[in-house]
């Protein structure tokens, strides 16, 4: 948001330092980007064009004889070609220092000499149009310095950083209001008196049939309207405040937004049927034209401007339609100055991508209250601009919705004090408040008082907030620092401690945390062989390849393993941990989001996700349980499993398909283990008491066994066998070797344990680790169709 001093001025008597000024505008949350005095232009003076004439040596160039004054006319080589014989331009002569640095002097272009420069408005910093020399109106008196006939000398611009909680700000009023408060000068939004003629009564009508879309819509006809050109001094402010002139119409509209903050519209009133406006929610499957000719598909939630047909003829709050365009041949236009609901706005002008200086106003909210000011303002700024006046005819059409009730907030003196780490006295507050347009009443108690929010501070609707706007008009710098003091210490929750222990797991085991990217292209699901009905698309994407958000952490982490198997690392061992997301059903229209964890290790079987996973259960003292499912989406075949905590499913594990792996160009297997990490960590959090108990200062003895069992058996089946019957002498187990060879009968593979055996309070026998070892041999053999291998 830029402001002009000289505007400022408008509404409060603002004087002083325009750097402390830019100091005050900062501190009251308006941070002040730049602040640039205007330039004199020394040397840059209105000169009339003479003569016109091509360049005898260059085609792109033409001759142009300026004169300034009673002058002779000086020659000049130009590259521009939107002059006429008797145009006013801004001449910039020579020795004049322009405002990039660049001095003009004499040369020669082409064999042909030329005695100083005609300039465009961007190069005299005036606006930003590159494309032709700025024309002048006739007024001007030529030979006068350029700035002072534009009545610009000594004026100051400030580019100020609104942030979204200050919609009042998003106007030169607003800015007023605010610096005006901090200066202790009056500050006041002028009435403008407007003559109207006749009746507005089958003219022009408005119906709402959403009253929460639209809590406020107001209008006004107009006719004997001459579409032309702005005056000087408005064009120059809209440039400077980074709005392009267009003609007198539109220059009007846009400087009563840029003034009080309030986006209007014009409709060509011959377009609009005994214009009649509507305005409703869109219908699915609706569309429009909009005034940049394209056509737009609307969606049951888009709020919609329609005539007497019930045909849109705008997109309410973001743009007008194409149908009812202003044009040159325009003479009676229907001006609408309306509020709509913040969130309608936001999400239809997201959605269409189409984000303007008006869709920027409605999203933060606008004030309802001064639509029938804004509109007086609107007609009495376009009946000075038209040549012979206009005609306003009848009186202010204005028609409620459902406008926001008022709101009184109870205000403790003693709270605010506490929050901003100062006494304030009751008084103090009213004489903070009250310049900014908060009313404050007294109550029955000395530490309350009752402020009622101004309409223009949608965003204002707690004490908190009523503190914040004490705290900057009092000065945040004159607050002094406080360290609050607080009875808790900081401290991790459980949630925090776990995923910090489990970090700790995973890097233990050798494994590198990687952070892919959360995006995906709507490909790279189907790349990694996954089973997703409708994955959660971004309405705005940055680029087709990051519109998709990712329903698992497997492409991510695939992708990051492909890329170190380009650079010939083939021992990448990563995990990950970050949510996951899939398509809603209800009606927030909000994606679930649930936390996982993942493993990636190539070069390695599904047996290294299980021991990873091993390590995970025995740091957080849970029972994981695996099933063999055949077909997991991703995973080989035969080579997956699901994993439990009870009748909890928590996720998977396996080596991924290899069919997969060839799609992501890497060679070797890769073991994959996935978790739902949200449910591990509520699982483990529930998890008793640990129990310890003493260690053995006894001997232990190894025994290993081998066994044939069927692919259909898994390895944690058997060892769960092995652990029921080895029972309390039982200090380890673990699978250390799985076996395939033709020697063995098909479908049959051999799993090897090693199992440590001691006691608590004696050396073990032979004979007793014997009658431990025969116990495990014939519990997994009754078990299971399994087999002691010799």
């Amino acid at each position: 948001m830029k402001v002009l001093l000289s505007w400022l001025r408008e509404f409060a008597p603002i004087e002083g330092d325009p750097y402390e000024l830019a100091d005050h505008m900062s501190d009251l949350g308006m941070a002040v980007e730049e602040t640039r005095i205007l330039n004199p232009l020394e040397g840059v003076v209105v000169a009339r064009v003479a003569d016109l004439r091509p360049h005898p040596k260059a085609d792109r160039i033409q001759l142009v004889d300026v004169q300034i004054e009673n002058g002779d006319p000086m020659q000049v080589c130009c590259g521009a070609f939107n002059m006429s014989v008797g145009d006013l331009i801004p001449f910039a002569t020579i020795g004049t220092v322009m405002p990039d640095g660049m001095e003009i002097s004499q040369r020669k272009m082409r064999g042909e000499m030329s005695n100083g420069m005609c300039c465009s408005a961007a190069e005299l910093g005036l606006g930003s149009d590159h494309d032709g020399i700025m024309i002048l109106p006739e007024h001007l008196e030529t030979g006068a310095p350029l700035m002072q006939e534009l009545g610009l000398v000594g004026d100051i611009l400030w580019d100020l950083e609104i942030n979204p909680n200050r919609p009042d700000a998003m106007s030169v009023a607003g800015v007023a209001r605010d610096l005006a408060a901090r200066l202790d000068v009056p500050f006041e939004i002028p009435e403008w008196k407007v003559p109207s003629s006749g009746a507005a009564e089958g003219l022009a009508s408005i119906q709402i049939d959403d009253g929460v879309l639209c809590p406020r819509f107001t209008g006004r006809v107009l006719r004997g309207i001459t579409v032309g050109k702005s005056p000087l001094w408005m064009q120059m402010r809209l440039t400077l405040l980074g709005m392009r002139p267009i003609n007198s119409v539109v220059d009007v509209s846009n400087y009563v937004m840029l003034e009080l903050g309030t986006p209007n519209h014009t409709y060509d009133l011959s377009l609009l049927p005994n214009g009649h406006i509507g305005v409703r929610r869109a219908s699915d499957g609706e569309s429009i034209t909009t005034l940049d000719d394209q056509e737009r598909m609307l969606q049951p939630n888009d709020g919609l401007i329609v005539n007497e047909a019930d045909e849109p003829i705008g997109i309410a709050g973001v743009m007008g339609g194409a149908s009812t365009e202003i044009s040159d041949t325009t003479d009676s236009v229907l001006v609408e100055l309306a509020c709509w609901e913040p969130q309608s706005i936001a999400r239809t002008s997201q959605r269409l991508g189409l984000r303007s200086e008006a869709s920027a106003r409605f999203e933060r909210g606008t004030d309802w209250q001064i639509n029938v000011t804004a509109v007086q303002r609107f007609c009495h700024l376009l009946n000075e601009v038209t040549p012979g006046g206009i005609e306003i005819v009848g009186e202010v059409l204005d028609v409620a919705g459902t406008t926001p009730d008022s709101i009184s907030v109870p205000v403790r003196t003693s709270r605010i004090s506490m929050l901003l780490g100062r006494d304030f006295s009751s008084e103090e507050i009213r004489n903070l408040l009250t310049p900014i347009g908060f009313d404050v009443e007294n109550t029955d108690s000395q530490d309350v008082q009752l402020v009622k929010i101004p309409s223009f501070r949608p965003d204002t609707e707690t004490e908190t907030d009523i503190a914040e706007e004490v705290a900057r008009h009092y000065g945040y710098g004159k607050l002094g620092t406080t360290i609050p003091r607080s009875p808790d210490a900081g401290h991790l929750s459980p949630q925090q401690k776990l995923r910090r222990v489990i970090r700790q797991v995973m890097t233990g085991a050798g494994l590198i945390e990687a952070m892919p990217n959360p995006f995906l292209a709507p490909d790279d699901i189907t790349k990694a062989a996954l089973i997703v009905e409708e994955p959660v698309r971004l309405l705005n994407p940055l680029a087709v390849e990051e519109s998709v958000l990712r329903p698992s952490l497997l492409p991510g982490l695939l992708t990051a393993v492909a890329y170190n198997y380009s650079h010939r690392n083939m021992e990448a061992k990563l995990f990950e941990t970050g949510p996951v997301f899939e398509a809603s059903e209800d009606s927030s229209g909000l994606p679930l989001e649930t936390e996982h964890l993942a493993a990636l290790i190539s070069n390695a079987d599904a047996f290294a996700a299980t021991s990873l996973l091993k390590d995970l259960a025995s740091t957080l003292k849970l029972e994981f349980q695996l099933t063999n499912v055949d077909g997991l989406a991703g995973l080989h075949p035969t080579r997956g499993a699901t994993i439990n905590i009870g009748d909890i499913e928590v996720g998977s594990l396996g080596e991924v398909d290899p069919a997969v792996l060839r799609s992501y160009e890497i060679e070797d297997r890769c073991a994959w283990l996935n978790l739902r990490l949200d449910l591990v960590i509520e699982a483990a959090i529930s998890v008793e008491g640990v129990s310890y108990q003493p260690v053995s200062t006894f001997p232990s003895s190894d025994v290993d066994l081998a066994f044939a069992v069927g692919e259909q058996v898994q390895a944690s089946e058997i060892e769960m066998t092995l652990r029921k019957a080895a029972g309390e002498e039982l200090q380890s187990l673990h699978l250390f070797d799985v076996f395939r060879s033709g020697q063995l009968d098909e479908g049959v593979r051999s799993l090897a344990f090693s199992m440590r055996l001691q006691a608590k309070d004696k050396t073990l026998t032979d004979e007793e680790v014997g009658v431990v070892r025969q116990r495990c041999i014939e519990a997994v053999e009754n078990a299971h169709p399994a087999s002691l291998r010799a």
